[in-house]
């Protein structure tokens, strides 16, 4: 079979699992997020305790009246409760979801609140009611900084539990006195920080850093407690373009995750004394993340290729501060990730122009040694040897440009710069698919005239094999982000340019 035929379909096959493994996933039909906590909630306590509830079981340890502070900035509004001095909603101010509402990092109720604590064995200090020693806060230029205090003194032990927050910031300053209990835990809660949980190939729910590792937490997956120690940089949950992390700022020793009902948990072991933390809650921008010097900026996963990624998501923003638009700036990047190729490139067809010319050669040496495929294979080599043809040359190229793809992929499908960034026309968002396809059908013309145009030395079922690729990709790239289809028909328009050149350019030396 011709080196294209194998290439493409090799590519079209990596692409297509690709696929499957990236976005068709079933998406399970969950209770509305208050119903089901409480349902959750109350079928764990029915049952008998197992290591991982028994860890942070939530057991209201006082019932008394529930209070609420609220804090407003310009880049959130908080509602933080008494019971457990933990929060109760998180609004963020400068993203709106697909029906236009600010997006909520914390809708309410959940099985584990956001910032819960909990004693070894179990979570009963959920239900203390903390006494609160400030008002509702406003932030803004005026007013840079404001604490609340939330306290709780028993018989046994006493919390002293202080949240700072900045006007300009996600970050938030929590510190925790604790007396009377030799550890404490806390988590981050089973909901704070995900904005959506429909699968869309990205990873949703726990995740922490560990001697500079992500590792993911997959409540599928998650049979029971894990236990992490040494090295412990964050824990968080994430979805797609957001997060919500606790950072400590005194040492921890442990962490755990563990699973409840279809939800992962993860939490830090705190101890006695002063434990300081700071809270993140808000998007994975990379520049913000990075100025805070805490390591969240490993948050966002540039994937396999992050070594390619990383230096092109530079240039990418780097260029929209001339341009304005993500769309112009991914057709600069398509420019400039090719010129390396050119030579390349151009041997390649070179190659396959000299492999069409010496096919009726090929077909002759076919047919006569039919029966001999050792003598067949021989004389082929000797003829590629005679005329100085590499039969892999067209390979090369396109296996260089596989990772550069899937590193534009990476970047296209995690960056949150690229959320809601319009390019033209139709194309409001460079980061969902095409709504009219468009893209992705012109994509697939442009791949047909790219076939017609390139040289080729199959023979005729092989080349209506070949046929079929613009059909196959053109439906792979459907649902793949505009910005990514956008970039592969710039790719193939160059490639007909660098073809047609090659072609007159050939064309001129055999007159």
């Amino acid at each position: 079979m011709e080196k294209r035929t194998i290439i493409a379909i090799a590519l079209s096959l990596i692409i297509l699992l690709g696929y499957q493994y990236l976005f068709v996933k079933p998406i399970p039909k969950q209770q509305p997020r208050k119903e089901q906590a409480k349902t959750d909630l109350k079928t764990e306590q029915q049952k008998a305790p197992s290591k991982a509830v028994s860890l942070l079981e939530p057991i209201p340890a006082v019932i008394s009246e529930e209070k609420e502070v609220k804090v407003e900035t310009d880049l959130y509004s908080a509602i933080l409760s008494s019971k457990g001095g933990v929060i109760k909603k998180w609004e963020l101010k400068k993203y709106k979801d697909k029906e236009g509402m600010f997006v909520l990092l914390q809708k309410g109720q959940s099985i584990y609140s956001p910032l819960s604590i909990g004693s070894q064995d179990n979570f009963n200090l959920a239900g203390l009611n903390f006494r609160i020693s400030a008002a509702d806060i406003k932030l803004d230029n005026n007013r840079n900084t404001g604490s609340i205090v939330f306290e709780y003194a028993g018989p046994e032990y006493s919390i002293k539990r202080t949240y700072t927050f900045y006007y300009d910031n996600y970050k938030v300053d929590l510190k925790d006195e604790v007396t009377g209990l030799p550890e404490y835990w806390i988590t981050v809660g089973t909901d704070f920080g995900i904005s959506s949980r429909v699968d869309d190939g990205t990873h949703i729910g726990p995740i922490l850093l560990k001697e500079g590792e992500r590792i993911e937490i997959d409540a599928k997956k998650l049979k029971e407690v894990k236990n992490y120690k040494e090295q412990l940089k964050w824990i968080a949950q994430e979805d797609k373009y957001f997060f919500a992390a606790i950072v400590p700022m005194t040492q921890v020793e442990e962490a755990k995750a563990w699973k409840i009902q279809d939800s992962s948990v993860i939490a830090f072991k705190g101890k006695q004394g002063v434990n300081d933390f700071i809270v993140y809650a808000g998007p994975k921008e990379h520049e913000r993340l990075k100025a805070l010097n805490i390591g969240l900026e490993h948050i966002i996963d540039f994937g396999f290729f992050s070594i390619i990624s990383r230096p092109l998501f530079w240039l990418m923003k780097f260029f929209y501060k001339f341009f304005g638009n993500y769309g112009w700036v991914i057709i600069l990047l398509t420019i400039i990730t090719r010129i390396p190729f050119i030579p390349l490139i151009n041997k390649s067809q070179k190659s396959m122009k000299k492999l069409q010319d010496i096919q009726p050669r090929m077909n002759e040496i076919r047919e006569k040694h039919k029966k001999d495929p050792q003598k067949m294979q021989k004389e082929i080599m000797e003829l590629y040897k005679k005329h100085k043809v590499n039969p892999m040359g067209g390979c090369l190229p396109m296996l260089l440009q596989i990772p550069v793809f899937f590193a534009l992929y990476k970047i296209l499908s995690v960056a949150i710069e690229l959320r809601g960034a319009p390019f033209m026309f139709w194309i409001h968002d460079l980061s969902a698919k095409d709504p009219y396809y468009i893209l992705p059908i012109v994509m697939g013309i442009t791949m047909v005239i790219q076939q017609k145009m390139t040289p080729s030395a199959a023979d005729p079922k092989q080349q209506k094999i070949m046929m079929f690729m613009p059909v196959i990709f053109t439906f792979m790239f459907l649902n793949f982000a505009s910005g990514l289809v956008l970039y592969w028909l710039v790719n193939n328009i160059l490639s007909i340019g660098q073809q047609f050149y090659v072609n007159k350019k050939a064309a001129k030396q055999a007159v």
